[in-house]
């Protein structure tokens, strides 16, 4: 286990590797805009699915380049080619499925009669409803809020959206605040 060099208290995912800590301290649970942005954030929670986070971050630069800045028009002309050499670039993950879906949201994206970013944040809960949570254990997979979001996504065209991922992007871009009471990331520590 790596150790962050301050004293400063951690959610405990963050401690295992510096890239952790710098996500942590630098982006997660930061309140994101833009469609840019959050096509991006989207498009790596799908990637994620059943792998380690650190993988995805440790890749992240070669994303952004393989995925064309994660600009959603530039992804949208995306064709079957396109498809081929991603699936060849051993610096991202080489998902056929995981690829396809980053297209067809590229698509989606470009089809909403609403940014992105406006949509997502409409499924942000009221924060002075929530209550921190206290440890990692506190801290839900998926809630109503993010059920909604899988289904409305859904409906709209989007794939690889499932409640879980759609809870991780909305912790992700602050959507929900859930660093641990502990943290000194957490309001008023």
């Amino acid at each position: 286990m790596t150790v962050p060099t301050d004293e400063r208290l951690r959610c405990g995912w963050a401690t295992s590797a510096p890239d952790y800590v710098a996500y942590h301290d630098d982006e997660w649970g930061t309140p994101l805009r833009g469609t840019t942005a959050m096509y991006e954030r989207l498009s790596l929670e799908g990637f994620q699915s059943g792998l380690s986070w650190l993988v995805i971050l440790r890749k992240r630069e070669t994303f952004r380049a393989a995925f064309e800045g994660f600009d959603p028009a530039a992804v949208a002309e995306f064709g079957d080619a396109d498809v081929e050499r991603l699936l060849g670039d051993p610096g991202i993950v080489r998902n056929r499925r995981k690829i396809e879906a980053t297209i067809a949201n590229a698509r989606a994206v470009l089809d909403l009669d609403t940014p992105l970013d406006d949509l997502l944040w409409g499924f942000a809960p009221d924060a002075t409803a929530r209550q921190r949570p206290a440890t990692l254990a506190d801290v839900p997979a998926t809630t109503p809020e993010s059920v909604a979001m899988a289904k409305e996504l859904k409906r709209r065209g989007f794939r690889f959206v499932g409640p879980t991922t759609c809870y991780a992007l909305m912790q992700a871009t602050g959507l929900v605040d859930d660093h641990v009471a502990t943290c000194w990331r957490a309001a008023g520590v």
